[in-house]
């Protein structure tokens, strides 16, 4: 049975759910104002992204993430009230009562299965376009589509079940992710990181010496649309995560833009004094970005004025990230998928040791989680984040050698992902096609 405060939760949750699946494409025109990528081929990309997600998502892929779990809080039961969601059950009662997870000792929210699925299907669909924001004009379409089975199935749902499902074995050892740092930024970097090596071991064997260069293609309309609706995309990604509507909700709307603004000019100011560059729209559009992201695992935890100095600390840590980034010359990445969501994830958990509020915390349902070292939390701050460097630690292990070995088979399978062409010479980078495939 729902009551009215369940119904205004769930009229939330989906609101914020639609607003996420808008990401997918986001990205899509991400790359399109960065680099010059066609726009066909983009939004195929998401199209192929969105509509993969609901299918296999559907099938297994939101039992292995948030079911009741098996195997000591590994994974969720796969076969929980059924495949396809209990399609084929013939028991609508199903779809009329909260998950088992939005109803106490868990949470008090009501959500129902539908709600909870399309919310979560949204955040997985568009962790799959932060990693195929690698796979640029290089990897075959075909290639990528295959490798988003084993990733709905199975890769990105492991750290879901292992820190979203308050069966999880690491959410049982205390570590807590808001909004999806490392759920989905650092993780997708993990994947995104597997791709590149796939890439580089193809373009190796092709005669090269360093990865065939993307550079940027700056087209500033489509760049601030991209941004501009990403942030707006990120009001469902965060305040949604609170998973009711309620006072925190409001906060985290605080929360996650203050640190957007705050981070834009501490992106551009950190890139002129580091680099001695003009900064322009793309400097302005990472800044964007990057606070948003490390905002993300905090959101629901921390106070606006803490907001703000995330915020502020972004600059540096983006702009140095990228110079690091930067040295390594057998992978491309103009996007920032590493500096930007992999160093950003990271930071932002790590952060949550510091900066976490209790009073903040308990309106997203964190009730065990301590103040931060910054707020006087002391042992129990440096406990904490203990436990979520290991999740860190534990989840990129996984994420990296599950989506490598998912990508090595599906080479292997199709003779290779990339778009092939003969040994080039290193002074002349070539542009490849950029066809369906």
């Amino acid at each position: 049975m729902l009551f009215p405060s369940d119904l205004l939760n769930n009229l939330w949750v989906l609101l914020a759910a639609l607003l996420v699946f808008t990401m997918t494409v986001s990205v899509g025109f991400l790359e399109v104002g960065e680099l010059g990528e066609r726009l066909s081929r983009s939004l195929m990309k998401a199209l192929l992204i969105t509509g993969s997600a609901l299918v296999f998502m559907a099938f297994v892929g939101f039992n292995t993430a948030f079911a009741p779990t098996i195997g000591h809080g590994v994974i969720g039961n796969p076969t929980y009230q059924g495949l396809f969601l209990g399609g084929f059950g013939g028991n609508p009662q199903i779809y009329a009562s909260p998950w088992w997870s939005m109803v106490p000792p868990y949470s008090t929210n009501g959500l129902t299965l539908g709600t909870y699925f399309l919310f979560e299907t949204a955040f997985a669909a568009v962790t799959l376009a932060l990693v195929g924001v690698v796979v640029l004009h290089k990897i075959k379409l075909r290639a990528f589509a295959l490798f988003s089975v084993p990733y709905f199935i199975l890769i990105w749902n492991l750290p879901a079940a292992w820190i979203w499902n308050p069966q999880g074995w690491l959410a049982q050892m205390g570590m807590v992710d808001f909004a999806g740092g490392l759920v989905v930024h650092a993780a997708a970097g993990a994947a995104g990181l597997a791709l590149l090596v796939q890439i580089w071991r193809e373009e190796k064997a092709r005669g090269r010496t360093t990865s065939e260069p993307v550079p940027p293609k700056v087209n500033p309309p489509w760049l601030t649309l991209a941004v501009l609706l990403l942030w707006v995309g990120w009001f469902g990604f965060n305040p949604g995560s609170v998973l009711q509507f309620n006072w925190e909700a409001m906060v985290v709307v605080l929360t996650t833009f203050l640190a957007a603004a705050f981070s834009l000019p501490s992106t551009m100011l950190s890139s002129w004094a580091v680099n001695r560059n003009r900064p322009g729209y793309l400097e302005a559009a990472n800044g964007v970005l990057m606070g948003l992201i490390v905002i993300t695992p905090l959101a629901g935890f921390v106070s606006p004025g803490s907001a703000i100095v995330l915020g502020l600390l972004c600059g540096p840590v983006f702009v140095y990230a990228e110079k690091f980034f930067a040295r390594f010359k057998w992978f491309a990445d103009p996007v920032g998928l590493l500096p930007g969501h992999l160093v950003g994830g990271v930071f932002g958990i790590a952060m949550i040791a510091f900066f976490a509020d209790h009073a903040y915390a308990i309106g997203s349902n964190a009730l065990t989680l301590p103040n931060g070292l910054l707020l006087g939390g002391g042992a129990t701050a440096v406990h904490q984040l203990g436990i979520e460097l290991f999740g860190v630690v534990v989840v990129m292990v996984v994420v990296f050698a599950l989506s490598y070995a998912a990508i090595a088979l599906i080479a292997g399978a199709l003779h290779g992902v990339t778009r092939a062409g003969p040994p080039v010479d290193e002074g002349m980078p070539t542009t490849a096609a950029v066809s369906a495939e």
